[in-house]
């Protein structure tokens, strides 16, 4: 079983508002990232906020996934992430799916894809790139647990990445939205604006 873990924990300090709830095709940047994953092979999704919880929960209530509140969001992605596999611990889990919030454009085949690869491969990591550059989601074996549970907070879950480059899987791919963050308004206005982003 893979559950997936959805990183909205930040303060959106350079977009100015929460990237969570900023509107795409219709729908908000977290409500477009989970009706992706619900249309994969996830059993469970995720969602820990840090930053100012209580406006987003407001507009999250309707979304299948578990909420979880990071206090010491502060501290970096890598808290957040360690908040979702302390509440995971008592299942059954073969890996975990992270993924940011500031990622809107995940494809659900890719995701599949990444789940199908990780089961063959037997890898502890499995990672997609384009055009040669890494991206997100990330699938972490749960035997990796314990290593991100007493990773450096300064190095984030990227020490347990580069402690484990021979078994890491990369699946290129040509789908730009895997290394596609949007931080700013600029971002914002460029990528979902355009036309030929598919929102």
């Amino acid at each position: 079983m893979i559950a997936a873990v959805v990183l909205s924990a930040g303060e959106s300090r350079r977009m100015g508002r929460p990237k969570a709830l900023l509107p795409i095709g219709g729908l908000s940047f977290l409500e477009r990232i989970v009706k992706s994953l619900r249309a994969t092979k996830v059993e469970k999704v995720i969602v820990v906020l840090g930053h100012n919880p209580e406006e987003i929960q407001t507009k999250i209530r309707h979304l299948p996934v578990t909420v979880l509140v990071n206090s010491d969001y502060a501290q970096g992605q890598l808290s957040s992430l360690i908040v979702a596999i302390r509440a995971l611990e008592a299942e059954k889990l073969d890996g975990i799916l992270v993924h940011l919030v500031d990622h809107p454009f995940l494809n659900p085949d890719l995701v599949n894809l990444m789940i199908d690869r990780f089961y063959e491969s037997k890898k502890l990591i499995v990672v997609p790139t384009c055009k040669g550059r890494r991206g997100h989601p990330v699938i972490f074996s749960s035997r990796l647990f314990g290593e991100l549970l007493s990773a450096p907070m300064d190095q984030g879950a990227k020490s347990v990445v580069h402690a484990h480059a021979a078994e890491t899987l990369e699946i290129e791919s040509d789908d730009e939205g895997i290394t596609l963050d949007i931080d700013t308004p600029e971002d914002y206005r460029r990528h979902v604006g355009r036309d030929d982003v598919q929102a």
